[in-house]
């Protein structure tokens, strides 16, 4: 009993939500400078910014929403900083709001552009077909030309026989030392084994020695075979920031293959590994040339069929990358163990804005401490997804706490799971304070029932920007439903359907066997004044 009591009074001492990090600071400008220069319903109506426009606006707005915030937080210079960092998130959503609506200030100057010199071939649109040799010859002529200045190719979507190859190769070759990015994702479908690996080979054989900062190799069915055949070019590889791998096939042997072949990774942000079946074995080896990635800022190991040993390796290596922004696990077999791993780093990653932890069989342990966890660290965290981790209402406080303090979140995925009445409605008032850019919260599928739908549609049926709830597929009655649709009356666009909910519902564990209405507002009453912890 004591030594809890210790635990809880000595955390506050030594976690502070504020104030936020100089490389917080700046990732908010570069947000919001995106989000001014993307075209929207705003910039429809009203204009789309200049860049140079938007970079001042979103300074200007930056240091206005920080000096809020520093004003709260001298109020309570005791607290956590949590509040101060909601009003640095409301601050700055009630500003872009204003600038959005205002559009540009001035009419922007006719373009006065001089045709640049061509950078990109790209011979990927339109649709999938073999090249033979003679279609080769004609659609690599621009690369022939003298004084050419193309530094990306693109040869996806088009398949590479050894007739094309050859035609293609002697020209890839006489240009590689200009060359910056390369993709040759899906370039060799329909072939047989034996042709494929032979393309690969005289491909690789060309660009080898190429500088490159980008490198897609993704969609070829390569296995252990097609790395070996990639050999040469990986091994000159010292400046790479990018490499996909996606949907390769890579094996345990495979991925051991590429750690070995590239020499230098210190330069690499973006790693994606998406659908392959590396296993323990292979992640082990991924784990190792992240370690060797400091500066990686985009990591992706989707549906690779790694399991708890492989999962510990990954979460442990990723403890070095301090700039990760951007990092998705999902459907692999982690189990608690390597969620409990992950949650030990997470405190590294002060600028993560999107993290996909779905399907990893987290359950409540690991979810409890990955929430922990992240309750702390990314402050301007995006994106949460944990969808079909057998999580409970027993973790929920937890998870509804972290949800409290990201007050930048936009999409809320956590499909899937148990959270039931008493999780929804924790879930519930954490969104209901702040989350002004809230656009997604997918609670499908976690037997919801009246109480929960409602207090759900309440909290998000009025925030600007507002898009998706989606609430489908749980134990709502006909007439939770009849309420939920009445609140978004105006704006049905903003509800999902709901045709795959079972008003009678199927869980039959304690008083969810009765049907009235009466219990679900009892419930409802009762969970409204349960607190979500906050440390103070």
């Amino acid at each position: 009993m004591d030594s809890t009591t210790q635990t809880f009074q000595y955390r506050p001492v030594s976690i502070k939500l504020w104030p936020a990090t100089q490389s917080t600071r700046i990732l908010l400008v570069e947000r919001m400078t995106k989000n001014f220069i993307t075209p929207s319903l705003f910039s429809r109506k009203y204009g789309l910014l200049s860049k140079e426009e938007a970079e001042e606006d979103a300074r200007r707005i930056e240091s206005i929403a920080f000096a809020a915030a520093e004003q709260n937080f001298e109020k309570e210079p005791y607290g956590d900083g949590s509040s101060a960092v909601q009003v640095y998130a409301r601050e700055s959503s009630r500003l872009m709001l204003e600038v959005l609506k205002r559009g540009p200030k001035a009419k922007e100057d006719d373009e006065k552009s001089i045709s640049p010199l061509k950078s990109i071939f790209d011979i990927s649109g339109g649709r999938r077909s073999f090249i033979d040799a003679e279609e080769a010859e004609e659609l690599f002529k621009p690369l022939r030309e003298n004084g050419n200045s193309y530094t990306k190719i693109c040869l996806s979507n088009r398949s590479f026989g050894l007739d094309a190859a050859r035609v293609a190769v002697p020209i890839l070759s006489s240009i590689r030392h200009q060359l910056k990015e390369v993709d040759l994702s899906d370039f060799i479908a329909g072939r047989s084994e034996t042709e494929a690996i032979e393309v690969m080979n005289l491909f690789s054989s060309a660009l080898e020695g190429c500088v490159l900062r980008y490198l897609n190799l993704s969609d070829n069915a390569m296995g252990e075979k097609g790395v070996n055949a990639f050999e040469s070019l990986l091994r000159s590889q010292n400046s790479l920031e990018e490499l996909y791998l996606m949907n390769d096939g890579i094996s345990e042997e495979a991925a051991r293959a590429v750690s070995k072949f590239i020499p230098c990774t210190e330069k690499l942000r973006v790693l994606h590994f998406h659908n392959n079946m590396t296993g323990d074995e292979g992640a082990i080896a991924i784990s190792d040339m992240v370690k060797r990635s400091p500066v990686l800022e985009d990591f992706r190991c989707s549906s690779t069929r790694v399991g708890c040993e492989g999962g510990v390796a990954l979460a442990e290596a990723l403890g070095t990358c301090m700039h990760l922004k951007k990092l998705d696990l999902r459907d692999n077999m982690f189990g608690v163990e390597s969620g409990v791993a992950l949650s030990k780093v997470l405190s590294a990653f002060t600028d993560l804005t999107e993290i996909y932890l779905s399907y990893l069989n987290l359950e409540d342990e690991g979810t409890e401490a990955l929430a922990d966890a992240l309750k702390d660290s990314a402050p301007l965290l995006e994106v949460l997804e944990m969808a079909g981790n057998d999580i409970t209402a027993g973790s929920t406080a937890a998870l509804a706490t972290c949800i409290g303090a990201k007050q930048f979140l936009t999409r809320l995925i956590l499909s899937e799971n148990e959270l039931k009445d008493e999780g929804a409605i924790l879930i519930s008032k954490a969104l209901a304070e702040g989350h002004g850019q809230l656009t997604e919260v997918d609670l499908s599928s976690n037997s919801i029932r009246r109480a929960g739908a409602r207090l759900l549609a309440q909290a998000v049926v009025n925030k600007p920007g507002f898009k998706l709830l989606n609430i489908n597929g749980n134990f709502i009655s006909d007439e939770g439903i009849d309420e939920v649709m009445d609140m978004f009356k105006d704006s049905p666009h903003l509800l999902g359907p709901l045709d795959e909910n079972d008003p009678e519902g199927e869980d039959l564990d304690e008083e969810a066997e009765e049907d009235g209405a009466d219990n679900e507002d009892e419930l409802e009453s009762r969970l409204k004044g349960l607190e979500i912890k906050q440390e103070e």
